[in-house]
């Protein structure tokens, strides 16, 4: 069976209209399997970063490479050099593309990580948190960003979702310890009640299906296990994973948005999962099932989480159809498929 035969109507063309070359470059790369050096592909890849959203972010950057303040780049939200860096890389930017987007990735790899491997969000190891380190380890590898501070970056995510050689946060001088943020293994998360966090685990598991399989240690592949298996169980369209001091689970995770920063919805916990090679799991069939329910008549997908007003750039209107959702949720279609 052909991918798009999921689809109730093919919005292709739709995606890529002329006048959005951001998307429309997205979709020529994801969709249509265009290769890397392709002629045409690599005119539209320039012109999303000339033209597009792209071109406006990093047009709003310092020069140091930094937005809009210098630091670790947590605050303000959702301007700053975290959310920036996070929202280039689902935008497709590239390191190779424009210097400033490697300046960027430098900065935020020397500004906010710990000599740990912690992404922090004040440059201290105490302030790392599963959703941030998860966040940055993808959108820096997503970017094609090199640096031989990731692997360290890898191992630490890794260590601390299995617990190995980790002491507990009550230990201060043990040389690896959890902190009152990343409090334990499993996601442990200090914001979600010292409970496991799975909008935290989303992050962890892009990011190390974003690591090439011949990357990854052996850690890292209990790490993924682990993450599968909290993810998969119970069944991920209930999303009765742990909500800390919340009654009951976000609403949130059945609103697809764009951008995604740290508050998580369902179509990002099945690209996760397809992305790790778990398309075909039973444990996925309702998730992937609910995905291809929210599409309307002409297979698009409409933008129910949105940042307006609160990031560099604006995406659409909410309950309307949206190309970056549906960009969004063709990609997971067809890789599924």
């Amino acid at each position: 069976m052909a991918w798009k035969d999921q689809l109730n109507g093919d919005p292709t063309d739709w995606l890529l209209e002329p006048d959005d070359v951001g998307v429309r470059y997205l979709a020529m790369r994801d969709l249509l399997d265009l290769p890397f050096d392709d002629p045409e592909l690599s005119t539209k890849r320039q012109e999303a970063h000339v033209y597009g959203p792209i071109a406006t972010i990093l047009g709003n950057m310092q020069p140091e490479g930094y937005w809009p303040k210098a630091g670790a780049g947590y605050l303000p939200k959702y301007r700053s050099s975290v959310w920036s860096i996070t929202l280039l890389a689902q935008l497709g930017a590239q390191a190779s593309d424009d210097e400033r987007i490697s300046r960027a990735c430098s900065y935020i790899v020397d500004h906010a990580m710990a000599a740990g491997g912690q992404f922090s969000i004040d440059t201290a190891p105490s302030g790392t948190i599963d959703c941030l380190q998860g966040n940055l380890c993808w959108a820096l590898l997503e970017m094609n960003y090199e640096n031989d501070r990731l692997k360290t970056a890898f191992e630490w995510m890794a260590r601390t979702v299995t617990g190995e050689g980790m002491a507990p946060k009550s230990e201060k001088r043990a040389e690896r310890r959890y902190y009152a943020g990343k409090c334990g293994p499993l996601f442990a998360c200090g914001a979600n009640n010292n409970q496991p966090c799975a909008w935290g685990a989303v992050k962890v598991m892009l990011a190390f299906g974003r690591l090439p399989e011949e990357q990854r240690t052996p850690m890292d592949n209990r790490a993924i296990q682990a993450g599968v298996d909290f993810l998969l169980n119970p069944d991920p369209v209930k999303a009765e994973w742990p909500s800390g001091y919340a009654p009951k689970p976000s609403s949130n995770w059945w609103k697809f948005g764009f951008p995604v920063f740290y508050v998580t919805d369902l179509l990002q916990v099945v690209e996760a999962m397809v992305n790790l090679g778990y398309a075909h799991d039973p444990r996925l069939g309702n998730a992937l099932e609910l995905v291809r329910s929210k599409q309307d008549s002409q297979g698009r997908w409409m933008l129910e989480y949105d940042y307006t007003d609160k990031t560099w750039v604006d995406f659409g209107k909410k309950k309307q159809a949206n190309k970056w959702v549906t960009l969004r949720a063709l990609r997971v279609l067809k890789k599924a498929g």
